[in-house]
């Protein structure tokens, strides 16, 4: 009797789960087509989206600086750029919410997650994205240091790698979600069977962490000024205008443009005080007769940094531009998409100012089932 009652119980949980997401995916196909122009936007028999993806992208960091070193004024301007970056990975949504995840297979080292929620007048979108990378291209610009140093700077492979992280989190509100889509360019949760445009407002968050403060990267501290690590935010509001073109029967073309108001763009700097000078006094720097490998050895050996602290800076309001394409072709059941998307972030501390390119482009072969 017992095992009958608990089969009886575990029977009655699993069909009130089922019952559950039943009705979760009822409220979700309703959604998706509440208030919608049927001879516009139509939404897709099937409405789960499984989607293999493949990402390219590229990070560029860029620094100007200049400082005292022995009582010689120098100027530098580092510039640091990562090779083009390919990453796989699936996305898998219900009717426009989902997630996915993609993973590096050339270039740099990490990973992007993904979250997506769309329904017919808006959409919120979150994208992570974490790397390192030890052979970056290497631009040091400076007035301390000779040709024949800048090349082997431009070809060096880092002791210990540059991290970065950045967190993209960006939603629009629709003002003809009735007659455009903004998720059939972008997540194919629905088909756009008529051009249409739409004014939207949107808001856009961003957050990047650039760490290569360790003791191996003393020298690069040491001509950055003193500054090793770095975390920014920005928040952004705009209104733009986005247009879906369907030229034929299944191909989309969209095209957004928006201003932004930057109202929040904050940076945290911290420094570092490293035995650079130190070193550079001792006699074992200069003697001819060592090797470049003794000398690195005693070099990196013993070089050294020390944290110093933290300063938070907030800069003033300022204007900025969002734009995006997105290409799709929907053929029966399977869709394929292009879009690209391109972020700039620009920061000041002390002597030091640059600012940060991150560009990716996307392109996508779904099914729907």
């Amino acid at each position: 009797m017992l095992w009958m009652l608990a089969a009886m119980l575990t029977c009655g949980q699993v069909m009130a789960q089922g019952s559950l997401i039943r009705k979760v995916g009822t409220m979700l196909d309703s959604m998706s087509v509440k208030g919608l122009d049927r001879r516009y936007i139509d939404a897709p028999e099937k409405p789960w989206q499984i989607i293999a993806r493949g990402n390219v992208n590229q990070t560029i960091l860029s620094m100007k600086t200049h400082g005292n070193m022995a009582g010689i004024e120098y100027y530098a301007n580092p510039y640091m750029k990562t090779e083009p970056s390919q990453y796989v990975g699936l996305w898998a949504g219900y009717r426009g919410y989902g997630v996915g995840y993609t993973f590096n297979v050339g270039g740099d080292k990490g990973g992007s997650f993904t979250i997506g929620a769309t329904g017919g007048a808006y959409g919120i979108n979150v994208r992570i994205h974490s790397f390192e990378n030890d052979n970056p291209y290497l631009n040091l610009e400076s007035d301390i240091i000779d040709e024949k140093d800048k090349e082997e700077w431009e070809k060096t492979q880092l002791i210990d790698p540059i991290r970065v992280k950045t967190v993209i989190a960006d939603g629009y509100y629709l003002f003809n979600g009735k007659k455009f889509s903004y998720a059939a360019a972008y997540d194919q949760s629905v088909i756009q069977k008529r051009s249409a445009g739409s004014l939207m407002a949107g808001l856009m968050y961003n957050y990047t962490h650039i760490d290569y403060a360790t003791d191996n990267n003393g020298d690069l501290v040491y001509l950055m000024e003193g500054l090793g690590r770095v975390k920014l935010w920005q928040g952004s509001a705009g209104v733009g205008y986005a247009y879906n073109w369907v030229p034929t029967h299944g191909l989309l073309i969209n095209v957004m443009a928006m201003p932004m108001l930057t109202f929040v763009n904050k940076l945290k700097a911290y420094g570092y005080a490293t035995n650079v000078e130190e070193l550079l006094d001792d006699p074992y720097c200069w003697n001819p007769d060592i090797t470049d490998e003794e000398w690195d050895e005693w070099f990196y050996g013993n070089l050294h940094i020390t944290p110093m602290g933290d300063k938070t800076f907030n800069s003033g309001i300022s204007l900025g531009f969002d734009a995006r394409m997105s290409l799709t072709y929907n053929f029966g059941r399977y869709f394929f998409n292009a879009y690209g998307q391109f972020n700039n972030i620009r920061y000041h501390h002390n002597n030091t100012n640059g600012y940060l390119n991150d560009w990716f482009i996307n392109t996508s072969f779904g099914i729907r089932l």
